[in-house]
């Protein structure tokens, strides 16, 4: 599952992509890419959600196709074909949703994603309706939107009390990629 959304993400990203405009979207391509491994530092051996590997892949190789090609190529399709009006931007962000949340209902219905600690399908949808505005935001006003994540960050490590004192050697292997 995990290689046919690689595969779908760069395939749709060449052909729809706008290429002229890429370095505009760059800053948000790597916002995206480091929230993500922030996700996994911080929840090290306390995680939430987790990508269960499949075609005999290793963690760590799905995590970085999704952190360095999907999320990238999400980003690129997200900002490239942003529409100037309110209604279309709604529009738009709804298609984005929904293709997010039908691909997590997908895998994890084929438990290619475990949930754990309380986050659930219904948490991914929360998490997922402000994902993409807040791309938008970092597009548009990148302060902004770091001061906004750090505080989506601290509230969803409180609401699920991740422990502070999750073992160093986790957090070193970025969030247990690697166990120990």
């Amino acid at each position: 599952m995990h290689v046919a959304i690689t595969i779908w993400a760069i395939i749709s990203s060449w052909q729809w992509w706008d290429r002229e405009n890429f370095h505009k979207c760059h800053t948000t391509i790597l916002y995206m890419s480091l929230m993500n491994l922030l996700y996994m530092f911080l929840t090290g051996g306390y995680i939430l959600w987790k990508i269960q590997p499949d075609l005999g892949l290793p963690f760590p190789i799905v995590s970085m196709l999704y952190t360095f090609i999907i999320f990238p190529c999400t980003v690129i399709l997200y900002l490239s074909r942003y529409p100037k009006s309110v209604k279309n931007q709604v529009l738009h962000n709804m298609k984005w949703i929904t293709i997010y949340m039908g691909l997590e209902w997908l895998g994890s219905l084929c438990s290619r994603i475990i949930y754990d600690h309380g986050w659930n399908l219904g948490w991914s949808f929360l998490f997922v309706l402000t994902m993409f505005p807040m791309l938008r935001l970092h597009y548009k006003r990148p302060l902004l939107a770091y001061l906004l994540s750090i505080i989506f960050i601290a509230f969803l490590l409180y609401k699920f009390e991740v422990p502070w004192k999750v073992t160093m050697e986790n957090r070193l292997f970025i969030g247990g990629i690697v166990s120990v």
